[in-house]
Order: C-alpha cells, then structure tokens, then sequence
C-alpha cells in the first residue's frame, strides 16, 4: 500500500505525528552566557512549526555543562531555575501551539568538546580527535563512577524536558559524540565492562535508554540517533549497527534514526565530495535514490521493531513517498533546506512544489581547485566549514525574526561565524 510524507504516523508509545516530514536535529547556538534556552529558540522553532513539518528535533542539547558541542549550547543539568524553566516552557509552546510534535535530543560531546570550552575533554579512552588545526584536547578517560553519572545526567535531562511540555526526547548516540564514541572501537580502548566486545561497547547507550524511559514512563516518545556506521577502517561498523538494533527492539523505542560519520569522517554532513563511501555488500546508488542512508535504512528495516527515520540527502516528494511505501523509512527527516526556506514542508505537502533545492552543491568558496572538490583536503574542509557556516548564519537571522539570505559569501560568512563562535565562548559564565 502506497504511504504518503502526509499520512500521520501512529508511535508505539501511543503518539501520534500528524504528518511524516521531521524537521532533523541542528545546532543552533543561540543559548545566552549561562547555556539557557532564550527567546530566539521561541521564535526560530516557531517559524520551522509554521512551517508544517509533524516532528522538530532541536539541536543537541548537553547533559553536562562542562563538555559542550559548542559555546552556545543549551545545558539541562541538575534542578533547573525559573528563568530556564519559564525559557524551555517556551521553546516548546513554540511548536506544539501549531499542532507539531517537539522533541529534544539530549547529547553529550566527549571527546568532540572544543578547546574553546573543554581543554582537557572526556572520552572512553585517552584517544584524541585526529583532526588538523588542534581544535581538540586529548580526552581524559571516564572512570567507573563518572560513567554512571552521564547515565543520571541524561535521565535527569529527559525528566526536565518532558516537565517542560516537550513531547518526546532523543538520545544522540551517532556523530562521535560520547555514546557514539563508546560504540566505536577506535576511540573505546577500555578493557573493563565498558568496553571490548561489542555487547560491552554497548552499554552505555542501553543503560541511558533504560534509565530515560523508567523517568519519562511508557506513554512518552523516546528515539534513538545511531550511526549506520563511522565509516572507519576498524570502527563501529553496519554489522554492528544492526545487533545494536536488534538490542534496542527490547527497549522500548519509539523512533530510530538512522545517520553515520563523526568528526573524523563527516558523512552526516552530506557534502558534495563527502557523500557516503559504502560498506561491502550495500549498494552505491543514493545519488539516484538522494538519501545518503536509505541502503542501510532499508536492511535496518529486516531487524527493527520499531520505526525509523532517515536523514539526509531526501530533495524531492517522489523519493520521499518511495522510501516510506517500500518500508525503508517511517518518517523522513529535513534539515538543511528549513534553513533557508522554513515552509518548505507545508509547500511539500500541499503539492506547491515537488523538490528542495540543494544548496549545498551550489556553496564554494571558489571554482577550480578552491571548490568542494579539491584535491586539497585542508580547502576542501574549508568548504564544507564555510557552507556549515552558511546555515549557520542563516538560522541566527529566523531566530531574530528576519528572512533567510539565499546568496551568501561563504568566507566572510566563515570568519563572521568563527568569531561569534570566540566571542561566545569568551563570555560563559561559571566557568573555571
């Protein structure tokens, strides 16, 4: 039977998505100096909720304040003031007055915490981020008790999220992100319960599920992000993506999304020459098929109990409907074009348009060997951190209640980004 991007969808739990368009989980800097939710996350979520989609994801928000993705990240940890409290109420009336669905995604950065916030970051094990520039610290491993403790913290941060008026939390075990790095044997070294095999590798990311279900109870979403694979030569691999689904068919999910890479290997990205490069035994054809992990989605879909979501790549209505009638997907995640266009799925599902533009093939810093294609690894991650940037800016500008800038100069947009970023990292408050 043919499924539509505009059939509702009926969650284990009993939730009800009014549609099948999720706007997918962004970053979005705008907390104030104390790492609180503010006013232009109202205004910002407001306008995407306008915009149609039946699901928000908000950007990853960290369970602990000393590890950030980045200087302007909202924090929920511990008992919450009632300035944050009255400022998250907010966030999420912003969305369900519209009839949307807004669930959180609670995070944590480990090893991936900037040197601007976290000189000396945390990870299973003392493996640093192979990345150029020494952006990142060497992470000092977790004990035992401080591992227990992420465990708590997330919990305590899906209580606080669902006491706001949130509908729904997901837990961002993808990205190498501290869950994420658990999972991948590259970073995780550890040579107790917490790591080895991969049952081992896993149970940090169980135990924060089972621990965020027993504080939400069973009538409220929980979702999972999950890497479909690092992309790592050695790494958390799409074999070991599916035993951890089949764990998670006994937890009580709601919704798994499905995406891959990390810091290391940016596949989530989805930048033209960053695509993903497929494990043996899938095939290479998403260029046709436009999801970047709907290959992986669709074999995930043999094992999962629950349903999934994927992300990335997805441009035009006729995909989109083929993915959900084939059974590879349940809900198809935006993110990118609800930068620039807000209303793009209200447009999608009244048939005002059949496509999303791409964006990110017509962003470079410059044609030849300065476009996204260079042989040169350091400008072709220039590009893709300039295009970042362009994004970037432009959900800063639907947070203040401007209009998106469809042309913009990515290295001026690059630099302007930067200092923002240094400016904001500069003026935390409470911090040693």
């Amino acid at each position: 039977m043919a499924v539509s991007i505009a059939d509702p969808l009926k969650l284990p739990c009993g939730a009800i998505l009014k549609n099948r368009l999720a706007k997918a989980s962004m970053t979005e800097g705008l907390a104030d100096a104390h790492n609180r939710a503010t006013a232009r996350h109202a205004a910002l979520y407001k306008r995407w909720a306008d915009g149609g989609a039946g699901l928000l994801l908000t950007g990853n928000i960290m369970v602990d304040r000393r590890y950030l993705e980045r200087p302007g990240n909202v924090v929920i940890e511990g008992p919450q003031s009632e300035e944050a409290k009255v400022w998250l109420a907010a966030w999420a009336q912003s969305a369900t007055a519209s009839g949307a669905a807004i669930w959180m995604q609670i995070s944590h950065a480990g090893r991936q915490s900037p040197k601007s916030v976290a000189s000396e970051p945390v990870g299973p094990s003392a493996v640093p981020v192979k990345l150029p520039g020494g952006q990142f610290g060497v992470p000092r491993a977790l004990s035992i008790d401080e591992i227990e403790t992420v465990i708590a913290r997330f919990a305590n941060a899906a209580s606080v999220v669902k006491s706001a008026g949130f509908t729904g939390v997901q837990v961002h075990a993808a990205h190498g992100y501290l869950i994420s790095e658990f999972l991948n044997p590259l970073v995780n070294k550890r040579d107790d319960e917490w790591g080895g095999a991969l049952e081992n590798r896993a149970r940090l990311l169980m135990r924060v599920v089972g621990a965020v279900r027993a504080k939400v109870g069973s009538g409220f979403p929980v979702s999972v992000k999950l890497n479909s694979s690092d992309f790592q030569k050695g790494g958390f691999s799409f074999e070991d993506c599916l035993q951890v689904i089949d764990w998670l068919n006994g937890e009580g999910i709601d919704l798994l999304e499905i995406s891959g890479g990390n810091y290391e290997q940016p596949r989530m990205m989805g930048l033209e020459g960053l695509e993903p490069v497929f494990e043996e035994g899938v095939r290479e054809s998403t260029k046709a098929r436009e999801a970047y992990f709907i290959q992986y989605a669709e074999k995930a879909a043999e094992i999962a109990r629950m349903p999934l979501m994927v992300t990335g790549g997805f441009r035009t209505r006729a995909a989109m409907d083929e993915a959900l009638t084939i059974g590879a997907a349940d809900v198809i995640g935006v993110a990118r074009p609800l930068c620039v266009e807000p209303d793009l799925p209200a447009r999608l599902l009244s048939g005002a348009v059949d496509a999303m533009p791409s964006y990110e093939k017509t962003l470079q810093i410059g044609p030849g060997f300065f476009g996204p294609n260079s042989p040169n690894e350091m400008v072709k991650a220039l590009n893709g951190f300039a295009s970042m940037a362009y994004f970037y800016e432009n959900i800063f500008r639907l947070a203040d209640g401007k209009e998106a800038k469809r042309q913009m100069a990515l290295l001026p947009a690059f630099v302007k980004y930067q200092a923002g970023e240094a400016r904001a990292a500069k003026a935390l408050v409470g911090r040693a």
